[in-house]
């Protein structure tokens, strides 16, 4: 029987994940991934939960904890650097079980795509233009290749998916804007320097923090409160950078500082941060997974480990029924879609924390964060939002294959 051809456009998080599984399911996947090479710099992610689990199964565990950052501490500061409120990040620890580490989002998606490198077809410098489906496969039309025919069609390609504005309609019929932009880039050589503690400083509406990375390279993030998106090219750098000073260069801290340092980096991240709330994450032979079809946000804290998980099934119950397409997506969604709208409602929430909107509101936050160190109440305050409440499949056993 011949194998199931498979078109995936992104290679972020969720492509190279639903790519290994996929492949180990005797499918043939392509990932395309529009940028010239693997995308570096940009934050860090705290990773746990399911995602963890299935990175467990991908056998990434001893990579990502080498590559990763055990973080101590959390510290909250004033103007003048002086501590405020923050926890130890012993309390993620406890509250799951060790299975938890901090680790640079590019670094997850290199380690991902090693698991896939020469195992599949791999396009890079190219981008999915045309995506034309008929009754027993897919034509895609692409930026520079040729075209080509496959028999299925899979967007993992974020926030911003091509696939998902080709197939399924316009972004802002899917997009929750949630009322705070956010850059983030990395330098080298930045003083002071706290190693394994996330530093970070808030007054009303807006956040500066860093956090020292191994080379001597510092990471660091903006979080801007705004009740419409800013209005800035997706590739302006120059007014990206020119509305960070005009909203940071008085807020206090290092923020000049910081800026002064962005504005000799090439390497600045910058976009509002939204929901994707979709009715459909499937549509005949094409269909979606991780941020295309159901962004959390990228303040929620687990958007890469959601993309692994919804890789994972996808891959697991297509194995399960490769002739009929559809009916392993309707599955898919079945299984996913109560998790991932417990998990965008926690989002909101978490989002709100990075920088409340009142003095108030700075002040709660940091009194809250100071008595995390008793169990219950970081139990009570976060605990629900650490635990992923989602039975998986585990498709590696004979019982759940075709």
């Amino acid at each position: 029987m011949r194998a199931k051809t498979v078109v995936i456009s992104g290679a972020g998080i969720a492509g190279p994940t639903l790519a290994y599984w996929l492949a180990d399911r005797g499918f043939e996947p392509t990932l395309v991934e529009c940028a010239p090479q693997l995308r570096t710099g940009g934050y860090i992610i705290d990773f746990w939960g399911v995602g963890y689990d299935i990175a467990e199964k991908m056998g990434l565990l001893p990579e990502i904890h080498r590559e990763g950052y055990d973080v101590g501490e959390l510290r909250l500061v004033d103007t003048h650097g002086r501590r405020v409120g923050g926890f130890s990040a012993d309390v993620f620890r406890r509250l799951t079980n060790g299975r938890y580490v901090s680790i640079a989002r590019s670094e997850l998606a290199r380690l991902l795509f090693g698991k896939i490198e020469g195992r599949c077809e791999t396009i890079f410098g190219d981008s999915v233009t045309r995506i034309t489906p008929d009754g027993d496969g897919v034509s895609v039309a692409f930026e520079r290749a040729p075209e080509r025919r496959f028999d299925l069609a899979i967007g993992a390609d974020g926030l911003h998916s091509r696939v998902r504005e080709l197939v399924f309609g316009a972004e802002d019929t899917f997009e929750k804007y949630l009322g705070y932009m956010v850059g983030a880039f990395q330098a080298e050589g930045y003083r002071p320097r706290e190693d394994l503690v996330y530093v970070s400083y808030t007054i009303p509406g807006r956040q500066v923090a860093r956090f020292a990375m191994r080379g001597d390279r510092t990471m660091f993030l903006f979080v801007l409160a705004a009740d419409e998106p800013v209005n800035v090219g997706a590739h302006d750098m120059a007014a990206q950078r020119k509305l960070l000073h005009t909203e940071f260069d008085e807020a206090g801290w290092e923020s000049s500082a910081i800026l002064r340092v962005l504005d000799s980096s090439e390497d600045l991240y910058f976009d509002r941060v939204s929901q994707i709330h979709m009715e459909a994450w499937s549509k005949g032979r094409v269909a979606l997974v991780g941020d295309a079809a159901y962004c959390a946000s990228l303040l929620a804290g687990q958007g890469s480990a959601l993309a692994m998980v919804g890789a994972y099934v996808l891959a697991g119950e297509l194995g399960r029924s490769p002739d009929d397409p559809e009916a392993a997506f309707a599955r898919y969604e079945r299984l996913m879609r109560p998790f991932i709208a417990k998990k965008q409602k926690a989002a909101v929430r978490f989002a709100a924390s990075f920088a409340p909107r009142t003095r108030f509101g700075v002040w709660f936050r940091n009194q809250i964060t100071s008595v995390f160190e008793i169990a219950f109440i970081a139990q009570l305050f976060i605990g629900p939002d650490l635990l992923d409440r989602i039975d998986v499949p585990d498709y590696t056993r004979p019982e759940n294959q075709a």
